[in-house]
């Protein structure tokens, strides 16, 4: 059976503290494919040897591969379906390791129906660690 495809909102319908959240547990396949799709090779990622001699001590997950659940987030539960990325920024505050299981929050600080925008706070957690902080903002679908 497949899934039932996400509604979503319209910028009518969205309301300051309308909040999503979605889950993933990061795999070591995770970090692999996006090193493959991104072209990010950075040892520190997929060299178990070599990322032991950093600073963090072990593997860890490419930032943007974290980022990018805050774009599944949007594109799949807030706004939802037809919503449009217009801007974003991140601050990364902590690592994402393989094995963790990353909690990402979106949540409308702000609307401007005229313009069909809302501005979401971003936030990336695991437990109730901040690791990906930050702000965006979208352009919800208009219903005719």
């Amino acid at each position: 059976m497949a899934d039932t495809p996400a509604q979503g909102y319209a910028i009518d319908e969205l309301q300051v503290g309308m909040s999503a959240a979605y889950e993933r547990v990061v795999t070591t396949a995770d970090i692999e494919a996006f090193a493959a799709v991104s072209g990010d090779h950075n040892p520190v990622h997929l060299d178990d040897a070599y990322a032991k001699t950093t600073l963090f001590k072990g593997r860890i997950a490419h930032g943007m591969l974290g980022a990018s659940f805050i774009s599944t987030a949007i594109a799949s539960k807030l706004p939802g379906p037809g919503s449009i990325y217009l801007a974003q920024n991140l601050a990364f505050k902590r690592p994402v390791r393989p094995g963790d299981k990353v909690e990402t929050r979106i949540t409308v600080t702000a609307i401007n129906r005229e313009k069909g925008q809302a501005i979401l706070k971003t936030q990336c957690l695991v437990g109730e660690t901040v690791v990906i902080d930050g702000e965006a903002t979208v352009l919800a679908p208009r219903r005719s």
